[in-house]
């Protein structure tokens, strides 16, 4: 059995539910650089561009895939002392993606997402709520921001 320490408390913590729209999407996305940037996680950073990039796959996997009619999709973040988690939550908890996500066949316009997705945060995983699922990344921080 695995034991993993309990992670430091957050230093801060951003929340909102956006529509599950492409415009909802885009604003994730943005939304994340500007509060990113309001943390001293400089705007044009490696860990800025790479975490919005993650939070653009995620949001547009829970517009596309996690739809329920009606419904919106979360955005959350957490700045810890040595992580940045980035969480992407929507309704649909049925469709949960493979955590070792099989490479699309050549030629295919779609799949690749979640091998960005793992290429770029150090872990990532989906998580269950009440209703629908919470599909994360963790990313390091850089030495300066410890």
């Amino acid at each position: 059995m695995l034991i993993r320490p309990r992670p430091a408390a957050p230093l801060q913590t951003f929340a909102q539910r956006l529509s599950a729209t492409p415009r909802g999407a885009r604003l994730a996305r943005r939304l994340t650089r500007y509060h990113l940037d309001l943390w001293g996680i400089a705007y044009d950073s490696a860990l800025s561009v790479d975490a919005e990039a993650v939070v653009a796959e995620l949001a547009a996997n829970a517009v596309t895939h996690g739809l329920v009619p009606g419904r919106d999709f979360e955005l959350g973040l957490t700045l810890r002392v040595d992580t940045l988690r980035v969480e992407v939550a929507d309704a649909r908890g049925e469709s949960v993606p493979r955590v070792a996500p099989a490479s699309p066949a050549p030629g295919e316009e779609s799949g690749r997402g979640l091998l960005v997705v793992a290429a770029l945060a150090v872990e990532w995983g989906v998580a269950g709520r009440q209703v629908g699922k919470t599909v994360w990344a963790d990313f390091a921080l850089p030495p300066r921001h410890r």
